[in-house]
């Protein structure tokens, strides 16, 4: 049955092979459900429960991944997506007095299933593709640099490594505060993992940094497993109707829409080019994984999450020789097996208070600061010598960062773009969907 299924041999592959993939993938990526209901809890940003969002985060993966698994047969894992949950919590349900567009989270539940809806019908119509080859390259990798240093900065923030600081706005922590110094520890930790090729290294460190916690005070132990808790706070609580109400809708939905298309379609070339499944320059069966990525989205914004996609922690698995969709059944399950460590995720996820009603998260802290790391890499993709690429890039990273704003920095990145590019007599290398784009970012600026 599993040979007619998922044709393991013909892939090269073995059921214990299939096995492994799929469990140690599972490692690579299970810093999520930690991490997740930490986010979208914050009450800085969306404020919602802990427990709901933690049960919706591993339901949604699961469905996700096994979903891929049956539809394309590859050995793809599907998660909330790391920079898609920061821009969900912290731009568009953050505060407006915090540069946040102040959305209610219900609101921004259904403004991000109508992405994930959208994404359905353009994947069928072709559509994606064309936007995608529109955005120039230096953009693309430009947007995923400043995801990845505005994530790294919420992570040094977490870890109390920086705080604020009248002046300079921002400053140096004391490193001589345990919390402190369990958040740099644990970074440390992870990066020594990482250059031992240790899979799950991000995982090991968590849980690592979680046990030192426990002697400093930082840490309070609750328990390991118990039943789930409950979904109802989050389960079928977004808004469509609502999500049309707020100010900045249109930009929030194209924002949403183009993350995930960048993160799904890099994800799936990148590991399907790692595990050999491309054929000819071309993904077979690219159609199917692209609407197991899209149902992903949709069906976690119904239990309560932000966006699910493909992530790029399957290439662990791919290295240990997953080539099927049956790695993809292994993963599913331990994600829907995870429900049942609640006081575990909740014990490390749940924050530790330094002063009245402040809380940071030192044990999650240095997965943030890994991940910044990893999604620095592609700033070695930016053409730095053309500097109609190199300034609209720069902005693009920085805007992000001094604005704590994603949506800024994409707006910023565009606009400039088309002015340089006009400007050096370069104007029809830009694609007429970029002009379009910048246009509407300036009339956000002018009317709005």
């Amino acid at each position: 049955m599993l040979e007619k299924l998922f044709r393991i041999s013909e892939a090269g592959s073995t059921i214990k092979k299939e096995i492994t993939a799929g469990t140690v993938t599972f490692m690579a990526l299970s810093y999520i459900i930690f991490v997740q209901p930490a986010i979208l809890s914050n009450p800085n940003g969306p404020g919602m429960d802990f427990g709901s969002v933690m049960v919706a985060t591993c339901i949604a993966s699961g469905i996700a991944t096994i979903l891929m698994g049956f539809m394309a047969n590859y050995p793809i894992a599907l998660a909330p997506a790391m920079g898609h949950n920061f821009f969900f919590a912290f731009t568009v349900c953050g505060a407006v007095a915090y540069g946040g567009m102040g959305y209610p989270w219900q609101a921004a539940l259904g403004a991000n299933f109508l992405a994930g809806a959208i994404f359905i019908i353009i994947s069928r119509w072709g559509v994606r593709e064309k936007l995608l080859t529109a955005i120039p390259s230096s953009l693309k990798h430009s947007i995923a640099v400043g995801i990845g240093l505005l994530i790294a900065f919420i992570g040094f923030q977490w870890g109390g490594i920086v705080v604020a600081m009248q002046g300079t706005m921002v400053g140096i922590g004391n490193l001589k505060s345990p919390h402190v110094l369990l958040a740099i520890g644990g970074t440390i930790l992870i990066a020594i993992l990482m250059a031992l090729r240790i899979n799950g290294a991000i995982f090991w460190g968590i849980l690592a940094s979680a046990l030192a916690g426990i002697p400093l005070g930082i840490v309070k132990y609750g328990g390991i497993v118990s039943l789930p808790p409950s979904i109802s706070p989050t389960l079928f609580k977004l808004d469509i109707i609502g999500s049309f109400e707020q100010k900045g809708f249109l930009t929030v939905i194209f924002v949403l829409l183009l993350l995930a298309m960048f993160d799904t379609v890099g994800t799936l070339v990148g590991v399907a080019e790692r595990a050999g499944l491309m054929k000819d320059g071309n993904l077979p069966r690219a159609q199917q994984a692209l609407l197991a990525d899209a149902i992903g989205t949709t069906s976690g914004t119904l239990l309560g999450t932000s966006t699910v996609t493909c992530y790029i922690e399957s290439a662990a698995g791919v290295s240990e020789g997953g080539r099927t969709g049956f790695s993809n059944m292994i993963t599913g399950l331990l994600m829907f097996l995870s429900l049942f460590f609640y006081p575990l995720v909740k014990m490390i996820g749940g924050g530790y208070e330094v002063s009245q009603g402040k809380i940071i998260y030192p044990v999650l802290a240095p997965a943030l600061i890994i991940v910044g790391v990893l999604m620095f890499q592609s700033v070695t993709k930016i053409n730095w010598n053309d500097i109609t690429e190199a300034f609209p890039s720069f902005l693009t990273m920085t805007v992000m960062q001094y604005a704590f704003s994603i949506t800024e920095g994409i707006s910023f990145g565009f606009i400039s773009y088309c002015i340089l590019k006009l400007a050096s007599g370069k104007g029809k290398e830009v694609h007429w969907m970029i002009y379009l784009f910048s246009a509407l970012f300036l009339m956000k600026y002018t009317f709005l």
